[in-house]
């Protein structure tokens, strides 16, 4: 069964997808209620879910008649290159990575094939040889040089 924060998602994103893919705006107070949790709950949603690295901006409008909108990025390939600097750095965690490529299949940016493929290479079991504390920097470049030539035309 799925927890409560995978439900909170879900719901999201089909709101999302039917608004055609367009920002939506929602009231974090009317989802508590909703989902019978606090707004705290709502909030750890939205900023492990529906974050940059997933493909989401969201803003937020505090006070009364308060409200979420929350955006899912379409980018071009020069668009991709900048949040994947902004995103990975010159260094990133393997959850990090996960994230970022979880986003990237549910975009179908990559394929199911191509997601296994880069989590393997970007496990630690792959990175053994590699000094425990160069490893995010190795994940980073690896993990930034494998998006560019699943995305590239050519």
């Amino acid at each position: 069964m799925s927890n409560l924060s995978d439900i909170i998602e879900g719901f999201i994103k089909e709101l999302i997808e039917a608004n055609n893919f367009r920002a939506v705006d929602i009231q974090r107070n009317f989802l508590a209620q909703q989902f019978d949790c606090s707004p705290s709950q709502i909030n750890y949603v939205l900023s492990t879910r529906f974050n940059n690295d997933r493909g989401y901006i969201v803003e937020s409008r505090r006070g009364g008649g308060g409200y979420i909108r929350i955006f899912r990025v379409q980018s071009s390939i020069d668009e991709l290159k900048e949040i994947l600097n902004e995103s990975i750095g010159d260094n990133i965690t393997l959850n990090k990575a996960l994230d970022v490529l979880k986003a990237l299949k549910e975009r179908d940016i990559i394929s199911n094939r191509e997601l296994k493929i880069m989590q393997s290479i970007l496990s630690d079991r792959a990175l053994n040889n590699v000094p425990y504390d160069d490893r995010n920097t190795i994940r980073a470049s690896l993990l930034k040089e494998m998006i560019l030539i699943s995305v590239d035309d050519d």
